[in-house]
């Protein structure tokens, strides 16, 4: 037994002694190899007991590779680094890219809807003709089964009706103001819609806020003023177009949660109703209040100034004006009220912007900031309303 002992002593002192011949270098090796080598019995001057200390040296390799091994297992998910997207982020992209298109189909209409205007001075046909372009993109769509066709009865149109009148006058006065006054000021003035959405809910519906949600209409009402006040270019018919479009557009909404309450047809399909009704609605006014004449000889001055581009800018201003409201009331099956509202109020703040620097309209520092303190109070409103 005491015999036994002794190789082993003579041979852990075979190591240290290659130990010390070894380099400081390869010594402190990170890699388990190295160090494998350096316990190599290759090393060993001597032959006594050299299968003792090969099997020490066999025991410290097969040890060496088990830690390495253990090592890279335990680092496996620190150096692939990868994370899945989970369903909530997944989300949060899908809402982000609609928001992003919504604002940016918005600015794009508001500017070729400008230009038209300026050009072309009958805001009942251009109106008319948005929708009709809309409708007849969805009928497309339908025919061609690019999108699938809801499924609606009578009791759907009825309750679509209100809905449809309410959009239509929003939507020709908005016109209307936008052809008098500048872009920017008819959204400065839009941005108070808030304050009528309060006032109709609470003398037709009955309905009672808290504290917060009436105190936020101060700076919105304090600011559209401010800004009407100070506005280089004011026009009263653009004015009260801008007014009458945001208590039109309050009724519209609370039409269309009582229309849309248990109803199955998406957001999309439900807008290109709307739009096919509303072109119904608003044809034969618009040929009572400008009229066919007035139109050629519109339409033969536009193109003798502007050129074949002002047939691009009508199709335009048609084609953007029903892709910006599609995707927002896409936007609506996606995300809560509350966002909504914030992400409309970004989307104003976008169109006073690109409207300023492409029309270059001149705005005094006290304009300005009538309208930051109109749009900050629609953000507080919308944050208090929830």
């Amino acid at each position: 037994m005491i015999s036994s002992i002794k190789p082993v002593s003579s041979s852990l002192t075979a190591i240290a002694a290659v130990r010390r011949t070894v380099s400081p270098k390869l010594r402190f090796s990170p890699l388990p190899i190295i160090r494998n080598f350096e316990n190599s019995p290759l090393r060993v001057s001597s032959p006594h007991n050299l299968s003792t200390f090969s099997l020490v040296a066999e025991k410290q390799r097969r040890d060496g590779f088990r830690v390495g091994a253990y090592e890279a297992d335990r680092s496996q998910p620190i150096e692939i680094g990868v994370e899945v997207p989970d369903e909530q982020s997944g989300q949060k992209v899908k809402i982000g890219i609609y928001f992003a298109t919504w604002w940016a189909l918005n600015v794009v209409f508001n500017i070729y809807n400008k230009k038209v205007l300026n050009a072309f001075p009958y805001p009942w046909l251009t109106s008319t003709l948005s929708l009709a372009c809309g409708s007849l993109m969805m009928l497309v769509s339908w025919v061609t089964r690019v999108a699938e066709a809801p499924k609606t009865d009578l009791d759907f149109w009825k309750t679509l009706f209100p809905v449809a009148v309410a959009h239509t006058i929003g939507h020709v006065a908005a016109t209307v103001s936008m052809s008098k006054v500048a872009v920017s000021f008819t959204h400065i003035i839009k941005s108070g819609e808030p304050a009528f959405s309060v006032l109709v809910s609470r003398l037709f519906l009955g309905e009672t806020f808290p504290l917060p949600v009436y105190l936020s209409l101060l700076p919105i009402i304090g600011g559209c003023a401010l800004a009407a006040v100070t506005e280089l270019n004011f026009n009263m018919i653009g004015f009260m177009g801008a007014m009458i479009s945001n208590l039109a557009f309050v009724f519209r909404n609370i039409f269309s949660k009582k229309g849309m309450k248990g109803n199955s047809v998406s957001g999309m399909n439900y807008y290109a109703c709307l739009s096919m009704m509303s072109l119904l609605l608003v044809t034969p006014f618009a040929i009572a209040v400008e009229g066919p004449q007035m139109w050629a000889a519109g339409w033969q001055n536009a193109v003798s100034e502007i050129g074949p581009n002002f047939v691009w800018w009508v199709v335009a201003q048609s084609v953007f004006y029903h892709l910006y409201n599609q995707v927002s009331y896409m936007s609506l099956d996606q995300i809560t009220p509350l966002t909504f509202s914030v992400g409309n109020t970004m989307k104003r703040i976008s169109v006073i912007v690109a409207s300023i620097i492409i029309f270059h309209t001149p705005i005094r520092p006290v304009n300005g900031l009538g309208a930051a303190i109109a749009i900050l109070g629609t953000f507080i409103y919308s944050q208090a309303k929830q």
